[in-house]
């Protein structure tokens, strides 16, 4: 029987192979645009989300622009979605702490990112990756979770421990 990685470099060879060009299927045209849109993706579908998003994002872009937004407001936007007036408060204040501590800009670091209010390390897994191509963690969901147990490459259930054992 193959080890691990043995394992882990097939399928990463075929899953390339059978998916040359990869994206998200959240729609942004921003950084800060695609972090409120994985923020808001917890518990929905990226369908929701995008259905919920193109008015809210007509009219705020930035870190800056979200963090004028009051709570009610934002909430108005996303009402839709599950979870939404937490959803809310955390893009708020992720926003704020952006504009102030970075200058409007998305930190670069795993660390940073799951400083900010909302953001786990999935979250900043997703975003790191798609805006900065720095791969710091695996961003475990139920499919990840269920494709790791059924190719062998994690017996656990845990989503921490998962993420380790796909890292290594």
């Amino acid at each position: 029987m193959r080890n691990r990685k043995d394992k882990a470099a097939e399928i990463v060879r075929q899953l390339k192979n059978l998916f040359p060009q990869t994206k998200t299927a959240l729609e942004y045209k921003t950084p800060f645009q695609l972090l409120v849109a994985v923020i808001l993706s917890a518990q929905t579908t990226d369908k929701k989300v995008n259905e919920v998003i193109p008015k809210l994002f007509a009219k705020v872009k930035t870190a800056k622009d979200f963090a004028k937004l009051s709570q009610s407001e934002l909430e108005q936007y996303i009402k839709r979605i599950g979870l939404y007036r937490g959803k809310a408060k955390n893009i708020l204040l992720s926003a704020k702490a952006i504009s102030q501590k970075y200058n409007g800009e998305l930190p670069q670091t795993m660390q940073e990112m799951t400083a900010l209010p909302g953001v786990g390390r999935k979250t900043a897994s997703v975003v790191l990756g798609i805006v900065y191509g720095v791969v710091e963690g695996i961003a475990v969901d139920t499919h990840v979770r269920r494709l790791s147990q059924l190719f062998g490459l994690s017996n656990s259930s845990n989503p921490d421990i998962i993420e380790r054992d796909l890292m290594a």
